[in-house]
């Protein structure tokens, strides 16, 4: 029959995009509908006639009677709520009219439930299963919860929402999580601790606690349903559950720097001990993870970052509901609350901090890493020669030098948050220590933009940012203490050891001769290549025919001093050859071959005259 579902959906929706008073006018054509199809809906302008209660044969012949009653309670409770809603602006609260009359209204919605109970409860006459009959039940209790809640009768409304959360909590565990933990988060868990705040019930105990203190043993029938789904229910709380810690065994106290406050909320209790188990196992996978990928060991951090989160979550909330109280800040359960944010964030962002320290690579990211192409898989008749890693090429490195500056710098606003803390900057040691760390991975970020300018070819900027990260290492080594490492493979956090700041500063040292050798001599071949350039020039007087368009060269207008040099010319028998040359084409067309010359005639011989053929005429 699915109650739960059809009761929550029903409100989802309406709520959406209105308000209780939405939710009454849909009930109320839902509610005549339903009538309509069981043929009991009265007649316009017809006699009203008092109806016969629903009976479990009703039931068996048609479920929609099951869901009359439900539109019947619900349209009760909406009107009562939208009554509440409607005056929760007056200054003056409630006045007693009207709480009297929502207090009837939520009466006639748990009478209407109550009689779906008694009405399921003859399983054998209504054909309800075990779940229907205990999903009506722990319907009820929420109803007369709200009732009770209303005319501030606190201990029985504090047992039916104890029942109605019992209930739903085993139910979860059946299916339909999601479902059932909206709406113990969302309404029935606020109205537990308030019922037990005004019973005098101190913070510190868990919800699950007191609605398992409150539940009615004595209904051994019901006790008996509630084993039959979930036996763990009633013997522990499904927080504790979960996580192996109970109520009774987690930590009262938290130390922050040498001082130690007592824990105000049992969810920041439960919290914490989850991040005490979460950290041992941390420290297990870390030391059996030796041949790991940066990113499967990233992966393991993944369950204390959520334990670390749910306790700063629980934290805020604590907080806020103290300040709802009007509970000031000298208040000493609001300063033992703003030490335990201090303490449990500066827990989430140092592990936040280690992750991003392990997905860098070995040593924080600082030898000159950046993997291969190769893939780790490799058929067996694979021969040596493909066996040997490639390197990247340059776009390839740069990428991965970029994402590693990434985490670095996701590291630096870490760090900068946990300076923002409350009490963070009145503590001198543990700020000189944030200092040093943060000049610690600024001079890894330094060194990373160096490598990527050596890559293209800037050494210059390459050496001027090595140089800069070798003073924020010397700064960053001078103000953190001589600390030794415990363990080599103990988990990564925002705790640097010394160490790691003298590993890097040898690093950086080797890097920084490395590059000024090589700037040397990148300074020395340019210097040769101008001399070069500059012994190769042609005068000016040799270039007449160039525009100058880097402008004149005063110096090297001639060549001086002067210097034998061959002239370039043309022999004279060259031009003597091109006057008996005849090509093809030269007098006719260009395909018809050249026509034979005709032999030329002999001249007559002349008489000679005088000496050499020169005398007078």
């Amino acid at each position: 029959m699915d109650i739960t579902s059809f009761v929550v959906q029903g409100r989802d929706q309406a709520l959406l995009y209105g308000d209780y008073s939405t939710y009454h006018s849909q009930l109320s054509k839902r509610l005549l509908n339903s009538r309509k199809k069981l043929g009991i809906a009265t007649k316009n302008r017809g006699k009203f006639q008092k109806k016969d209660k629903i009976t479990a044969e009703d039931v068996a012949g048609n479920h929609e009677h099951v869901h009359l009653l439900l539109l019947t309670s619900e349209r009760a409770f909406a009107q009562a709520m939208s009554m509440k809603a409607a005056h929760t602006a007056d200054q003056k609260g409630l006045s007693s009219r009207t709480r009297s009359h929502i207090v009837s209204r939520l009466g006639k919605a748990a009478r209407a439930a109550q009689d779906l109970v008694d009405v399921l409860s003859q399983k054998d006459i209504s054909g309800a299963s075990d779940n229907d009959v205990i999903e009506a039940k722990a319907y009820a209790a929420l109803i007369r919860g709200a009732m009770l809640f209303e005319k501030h009768t606190w201990e029985p409304c504090l047992q039916s929402y104890a029942i109605a959360r019992v209930i739903y909590s085993a139910l979860a565990t059946s299916g339909k999580g999601d479902l059932f933990k909206d709406l113990l988060s969302e309404t029935i868990d606020p109205s537990i601790r308030y019922a037990a705040y005004q019973l005098k019930t101190p913070r510190t105990v868990p919800i699950p606690t007191i609605a398992r203190k409150a539940f009615p043993r004595s209904d051994t029938a019901l006790v008996q349903e509630i084993d039959n789904i979930d036996p763990s229910i009633l013997a522990e709380a499904d927080a504790a559950a979960k996580t192996g810690v109970t109520a009774e065994s987690a930590p009262r106290t938290l130390t922050w720097r040498s001082r130690e406050v007592q824990i105000e909320d049992a969810q920041i209790s439960l919290a914490w001990a989850s991040v005490d188990g979460a950290k041992s196992r941390l420290t297990t996978a870390v030391e059996a993870s030796k041949d790991k990928e940066p990113y499967e060991l990233a992966a393991v951090y993944d369950e204390i970052l959520t334990a670390t989160q749910d306790a700063v979550d629980a934290t805020k909330q604590a907080i806020d509901e103290l300040k709802a109280e009007g509970v000031a800040q000298s208040d000493p359960r609001m300063q033992r609350l703003q030490i335990t944010r201090t303490a449990v964030n500066y827990e989430m962002i140092s592990w936040r901090i280690g992750r991003n320290r392990v997905l860098t690579g070995r040593q924080d990211g600082a030898p000159e890493e950046y993997g291969s192409l190769r893939r780790k898989k490799k058929s067996k008749a694979a021969t040596d020669a493909d066996k040997k890693e490639r390197e990247l090429p340059t776009r390839k490195k740069l990428v991965k030098l970029k994402e590693k500056i990434a985490l670095y710098d996701g590291t630096l606003q870490n760090l900068k948050s946990i300076k923002e803390l409350p009490g963070v900057a009145a503590d001198e040691g543990l700020a000189t220590k944030l200092d040093a760390v943060e000049k610690y991975f600024e001079s890894l970020k330094c060194l990373s933009i160096a490598r990527s300018h050596a890559i293209i070819g800037n050494v210059a900027n390459a050496l001027a940012l090595i140089n800069r990260a070798t003073e924020l290492c010397q700064e960053s080594s001078s103000k953190l203490p001589n600390t030794a490492q415990e363990a080599n493979r103990a988990p990564l956090s925002v705790e640097v050891t010394s160490e790691s700041v003298s590993g890097l500063e040898q690093l950086l040292n080797g890097e920084l001769q490395r590059h000024r050798a090589i700037v040397h001599i990148d300074n020395l071949r340019k210097a040769e290549s101008d001399e070069a350039g500059k012994g190769l020039q042609i005068p000016l007087l040799e270039r007449l025919h160039e525009y100058p368009a880097n402008g004149v060269d005063l110096s090297n207008l001639v060549e001086f001093p002067p210097k034998l040099a061959l002239i370039p010319m043309k022999p004279i028998f060259l031009d003597v050859a091109w006057n008996y040359i005849d090509y093809p084409g030269k007098t006719g067309g260009a395909a018809a071959p050249a026509a034979a010359p005709e032999p030329a005639k002999e001249p007559a011989p002349q008489a000679k005259r005088g000496w050499f053929g020169f005398g007078r005429s």
